[in-house]
C-alpha cells in the first residue's frame, strides 16, 4: 500500500476514534449528572481514554514502521539496526546482499559474525561513546570487498549502521594514483634537463649581451619561465597524489607556528620586494605549540603568501599573523589585492580550479593545485582552512590547527 494511502487511513481512523470518545464523554457526563456523581474523573472514562490513546499510538507506530521499512528497502545502501549488545535486530535487503547473506540470516548475529571483521564492532563502540562514527573496513579479509560504515546512536537505545560498497571506487582511485605517479616520474627527468638547459641559455644570453638580439633573449626567458611552471605542476601533481592516497606526514613533532610563519615569509621576501609588496609577520605572545609536520605546514604558509603577493598587482601590504583562538592556533594571511569573486569562494580549494588569470597583471597563473594541496595538509593535521574576501578590497586566507594535547 502507498505511504500516502496508509497515512490517510490512519487519519480517518483517528478521527473516528476522537468522535467516538467525544460522544462517550457526553453520555457519561449526562449519566454523572443524573446519578449525582461528584467525582472529577470517572473511572470508566479514564479507562476508555487510555484505551483510545493506546490504539492511536499502536497505529502511529505501525504506520511509521511500515514507511521506514519500505524506505530502507528502497535504498542501495545496507541498513542495520543494532541493539545495545551489538546484535543485529533489523536488516534491509541490500544489507544481506552486500554481506552475501541469505534473506533474514543477519538478524540475531553479532557485528563480528556479520562483517567478519572486528573493526565494525569497534566502530559501533565508538558511536556508543561519541554519538556517531565513520570508518572503512575490508570484509572477509584484506582482499575482500571494502565497505564504508556510518554508525549513529539512537537516544532510545541501540544504533543505526548504514554501509555501502566502495570497492570499485577505491580501485579506480588506485588506478588514477598510479597513472599520475608514473606520468609524473616519466616527465620529471626530461623536464629537469630542459629546465637546466633553459637556465644555461639564459645565463649565456646575459653574458653575450647585444650579440644576441633582444627578441631572442626574451624568448629564452619565456622558455625558462614556462619550463619552471611545468616542473612545478609535475611536483605538485606528485605531492597531491601522495596526499590523496593516504600518504603519511613526515616528522610529526611539536611545532611553533610563529617560527614557521617567520621562516616562510623570509623565503618569499625577495619575490615580494620585486612585486613592490611589503611583507610583515605578526605573532602573538605565548602562542601554544601544535603537533604536526613543520615542513608541510610551512608549505601551506608559503602557498598562501605566494598567492597573496601574486594577487596584489599594485603592491601594498601582505601580512601573516599567528594567534591562539580557543583550542586552536589560527594562522592568517591577509592582502589588499584583487580579492576572490563570490562565485569562486566555494570552489577555490578544489583541484585545478583557478581564478581568472587575466586578473593578475604580468602573471602566467598557477597550476590550480596549491590551495588543494594546502587543504589536504591542513585536514591531515585535524584542522580546517577557509577564506574571507571582498572583491577589489582583499582576502584573508586562514587555517586553524588544534593545540598540542587537545587534538583528536
Amino acid at each position: 500500500m502507498e505511504p500516502s494511502v496508509i497515512t490517510f487511513a490512519v487519519l480517518v481512523t483517528l478521527g473516528g476514534v476522537a468522535i467516538a470518545a467525544w460522544r462517550m464523554r457526553k453520555r457519561l457526563a449526562r449519566v454523572r449528572r443524573g446519578l449525582d456523581i461528584g467525582s472529577d474523573r470517572d473511572p470508566v472514562l479514564a479507562i476508555a481514554a487510555l484505551r483510545d490513546r493506546a490504539s492511536q499510538a499502536e497505529m502511529e507506530v505501525a504506520a511509521r514502521d511500515l514507511d521506514g521499512e519500505a524506505f530502507a528497502e528502497a535504498l542501495v545502501q545496507g541498513v542495520l539496526f543494532i541493539d545495545d549488545e551489538l546484535r543485529i535486530v533489523r536488516a534491509n535487503g541490500p544489507a544481506h546482499e552486500l554481506l552475501k547473506k541469505s534473506t533474514g540470516a543477519l538478524v540475531g548475529q553479532s557485528l563480528i559474525e556479520a562483517f567478519l571483521n572486528t573493526e565494525a564492532e569497534a566502530l559501533a563502540r565508538t558511536a556508543s561513546g561519541e554519538g556517531s562514527a565513520t570508518g572503512e573496513i575490508a570484509v572477509s579479509g584484506p582482499d575482500g570487498p571494502r565497505l564504508v560504515l556510518r554508525a549513529r546512536r539512537v537516544p532510545s537505545g541501540g544504533f543505526w549502521i548504514v554501509f555501502e560498497d566502495v570497492t570499485e571506487l577505491r580501485r579506480l582511485q588506485q588506478i588514477r594514483t598510479e597513472f599520475i605517479d608514473n606520468l609524473s616520474h616519466e616527465l620529471r627527468t626530461p623536464l629537469t634537463t630542459v629546465s637546466l638547459l633553459a637556465e644555461t641559455l639564459t645565463r649565456e644570453a646575459e653574458v653575450a649581451g647585444d650579440a644576441i638580439p633582444l627578441r631572442m633573449r626574451d624568448r629564452i626567458g619565456k622558455i625558462e619561465v614556462e619550463t619552471g611552471h611545468l616542473v612545478q605542476m609535475v611536483n605538485e601533481l606528485l605531492d597531491l597524489s601522495r596526499i590523496e592516497s593516504g600518504g603519511a606526514l613526515g616528522v610529526v613533532e611539536l611545532v611553533d607556528l610563529g617560527d614557521v610563519a617567520t621562516t616562510s615569509a623570509e623565503r618569499l621576501r625577495l619575490f615580494a620586494d620585486r612585486q613592490g609588496v611589503e611583507l610583515s609577520v605578526e605573532v602573538d605572545a605565548h602562542v601554544p605549540q601544535v603537533r604536526g609536520d613543520a615542513d608541510r605546514l610551512g608549505q601551506v604558509i608559503v602557498n598562501l603568501l605566494h598567492n597573496a603577493v601574486k594577487f596584489s598587482p599594485d603592491g601594498g601590504p601582505v601580512s601573516v599573523s599567528v594567534r591562539s583562538d580557543g583550542d586552536s592556533v589560527v594562522t592568517a594571511v591577509a592582502d589588499q589585492g584583487v580579492g576572490v569573486p563570490r562565485a569562486a569562494r566555494d570552489r577555490i580549494f578544489e583541484r585545478f580550479y583557478k581564478v581568472d588569470r587575466a586578473r593578475v597583471r604580468g602573471e602566467a597563473g598557477g597550476t590550480g593545485l596549491g590551495l588543494a594541496i594546502s587543504r589536504h595538509i591542513i585536514e591531515q593535521h585535524g584542522g580546517r582552512i577557509w577564506v574571507e574576501s571582498t572583491e577589489g578590497v582583499g582576502s584573508i586566507f586562514s587555517f586553524a590547527i588544534p593545540i598540542a594535547g587537545l587534538a583528536g
